[in-house]
């Protein structure tokens, strides 16, 4: 497409989260390190919200890749299961063999027996689940269950829950009242500023390959935060967007035009509206004005 363009060696901003572009904004660094903390203090319930896009998939991915070798990870990238389907999925990611009429008590009892069997190694066993808001409220309580095996000193399994914030909205329910209480550590991700998508995007074109002068300047990353509303994933598709409409006029630097013809065809971003913004400006001061006609008659009486 456009890379022999800008001299780079791959796309620089698909959508397939890639731990080799993990750029280390401080909100994502922050989620790491209360994870890593709360995993290595024991704790059981742990949990990371934030919306759409802001990259939660990828700090799954790095945090599998970082954990340290004393533990033992079962993930979860897909968790719409009926507890029978996610008590399988769980026993399958530890290689616990389950019969083809595993009831409750049958899999507690395999998963504790692994559980302990990699406890008498010195390591702990985490489950992970993405997209944990999609978790029926049954197969929530079910996994409830799942913890409730521990020794004297610590949980024998501890679980990770990614999700958007629908997951809180869930977790508020009465019935899972029990297991929000267990969520000892959460974090919520948060959106890049205008400054956070300038050197993001500088970023991402650099482990591309990119060594030229610079094709995203400072008010390119300004109209892209506006746009995108600081979310990661809408950056990606507005640069992808404007480096092909650059590549097709054989320009090597991105103008706002090209971002406001990205931004048009892109649906998951948005310009405030002028003439919206004009009419609430009026209907302001024309509000001020009605105020201060009134306050003034008022002390004339």
């Amino acid at each position: 497409m456009y890379l022999y363009h800008y001299g780079i060696k791959e796309l620089p901003f698909t959508l397939t989260p890639n731990t080799n572009y993990f750029f280390g904004l401080p909100s994502h660094k922050e989620a790491i390190a209360v994870l890593v903390t709360a995993l290595k203090t024991g704790e059981g319930f742990i949990k990371v919200t934030g919306e759409v896009g802001t990259g939660k998939t990828l700090i799954c991915r790095k945090l599998l890749n970082e954990l340290p070798q004393d533990f033992v990870t079962a993930y979860i990238p897909n968790p719409y299961l009926n507890p029978v389907e996610l008590r399988r999925s769980v026993a399958n990611e530890l290689n616990v063999s389950l019969t083809d009429h595993s009831d409750q008590q049958e899999f507690t009892h395999r998963i504790q027996q692994q559980l302990i069997h990699i406890h008498q190694q010195n390591k702990g066993v985490v489950l992970i689940i993405d997209e944990a808001q999609a978790l029926p409220v049954e197969s929530i309580e079910a996994l409830r269950l799942m913890t409730n095996l521990e020794t004297e000193s610590r949980k024998l399994l501890q679980v990770v829950l990614f999700g958007q914030p629908e997951l809180d909205e869930k977790l508020a329910l009465p019935e899972l009242r029990q297991l929000k209480q267990r969520i000892t550590f959460s974090y919520t991700l948060r959106l890049m500023d205008a400054d956070q998508v300038y050197q993001y995007v500088r970023h991402r074109m650099a482990v591309a390959g990119y060594r030229g002068a610079e094709i995203f300047n400072r008010k390119c990353a300004e109209l892209m935060f506006k746009a995108s509303k600081g979310t990661p994933r809408i950056v990606n598709v507005l640069c992808h967007k404007a480096l092909m409409l650059a590549y097709g006029e054989g320009k090597q630097q991105v103008t706002l035009s090209h971002l406001h013809i990205a931004i048009k065809d892109t649906e998951a971003a948005s310009l405030p509206n002028k003439h919206v913004k004009l009419a609430i400006i009026i209907a302001v001061v024309f509000m001020i004005a009605i105020a201060a006609t009134f306050a003034y008659e008022r002390w004339m009486l």
